[in-house]
């Protein structure tokens, strides 16, 4: 896997976003209808947004609405996930997703998906996401 250092996987910032908030068809109505964020595609459980240079993930969470949770493009899953938990980094469900968040040492949040470092801009959001929600982990 490629590293700043050969030890470190290399987090890639990428062009996703996302929040949880507990009514879905309030989010539809204000960031589709209101905001005129284009829909993508909606589930149960998520609305996928294209916002111009971001794509904004709304998760259904009925628990607590978390605010804006970037993301972070790896080459390996496991080997990150390993690297970060043992760095102190804290493994966080929330709601009914099935992929987990990380909780950084500060508090804050963020998650990593397994995709190449090569697909520069043509990247299927929705296939690549729907891949991992469906796994649980790539």
């Amino acid at each position: 896997m490629p590293s700043q250092d050969g030890n470190r996987p290399l987090l890639r910032s990428n062009r996703e976003i996302a929040i949880h908030v507990s009514d879905l068809a309030r989010a539809e109505a204000f960031y589709g209808k209101l905001l005129g964020f284009r829909l993508v595609r909606r589930t149960l459980d998520q609305l996928e947004f294209d916002t111009g240079e971001l794509r904004l993930y709304v998760n259904r969470d009925v628990t607590k609405p978390i605010s804006y949770i970037p993301s972070f493009d790896v080459e390996d899953y496991h080997d990150a996930r390993q690297f970060l938990e043992a760095a102190g980094c804290k493994v966080r469900f929330a709601g009914e997703q099935p992929v987990p968040y990380f909780e950084d040492p500060f508090g804050f949040v963020f998650e990593i998906i397994e995709r190449p470092a090569n697909v520069s801009g043509a990247v299927d959001f929705g296939t690549q996401r729907q891949a991992q929600n469906k796994s649980g982990e790539l």
